[in-house]
């Protein structure tokens, strides 16, 4: 009796992960088409960076605000859509300036494939074998704190036009590899239970992809000598 409720225990399990999973990467296929979208009228209006930077701190407020209150209820869709739609809004200025380069199309191509090909592979591998990455969860937390510092005192040091050859390049490839750490850390969490609402996972994939692909955007700017 007790390996009955044993197997059927594992197989409830396995239904709620799988559901959790399809629901998951059904809204961040959703999610990206609309911050696209977004982006793509953003850069039409041709939005300057002020207005940029108030989409993105109006979203950082629904992030920490008003997600968390409806992540279990139908408006949190609506809230996840919105956040998305003014992340990828935020996005226009960043990228009309690398659209308006003599290259910048393939540079945006090529952070876009790197990107896609990042993510397919890294989350393809955990859902294939299984692997619990919770471990990772420690070593990321500090790693972003480290460049979240790392970045406010180059922006500091440049208000005071003290610039340090090199130190933006090395911030956006830590965040490269600490995106790619998370994705695998917010897949493990998501298979082995660490999270069951869909719209907090759709989330934390969505900003693990996001923040990759500007930061391989910078990268390949920089090193085809474009940036």
């Amino acid at each position: 009796m007790q390996e009955l409720y044993s197997q059927t225990g594992a197989a409830s399990h396995s239904q709620e992960v799988s559901k959790v999973l399809r629901n998951t990467y059904a809204m961040l296929a959703m999610t990206l088409v609309v911050s696209a979208l977004s982006a793509g009228a953003a850069m039409a209006i041709g939005i300057g960076h002020g207005m940029a930077l108030i989409f993105n701190i109006v979203a950082i407020g629904m992030l920490w605000f008003v997600l968390p209150r409806t992540a279990n209820s139908a408006a949190g869709v609506w809230v996840v859509f919105g956040f998305t739609a003014l992340l990828g809004a935020g996005l226009g200025p960043m990228l009309s300036h690398y659209l308006a380069m003599p290259n910048g199309s393939a540079i945006v191509m090529q952070a876009l494939g790197a990107t896609a090909l990042v993510f397919f592979a890294l989350s393809g591998y955990v859902l294939t074998t299984g692997k619990d990455f919770s471990f990772l969860g420690g070593f990321l937390f500090v790693g972003l704190v480290v460049v979240l510092l790392a970045a406010v005192g180059s922006m500091i040091a440049g208000f005071f036009g003290v610039a340090i050859s090199g130190v933006m390049l090395a911030i956006n490839a830590a965040i490269v590899f600490l995106m790619s750490g998370f994705i695998l850390y917010d897949t493990s969490r998501i298979i082995h239970g660490g999270e069951r609402n869909y719209l907090m996972a759709t989330v934390a994939l969505y900003l693990d992809i996001l923040n990759l692909f500007t930061s391989l955007l910078h990268l390949i700017g920089a090193f085809s000598g474009d940036d």
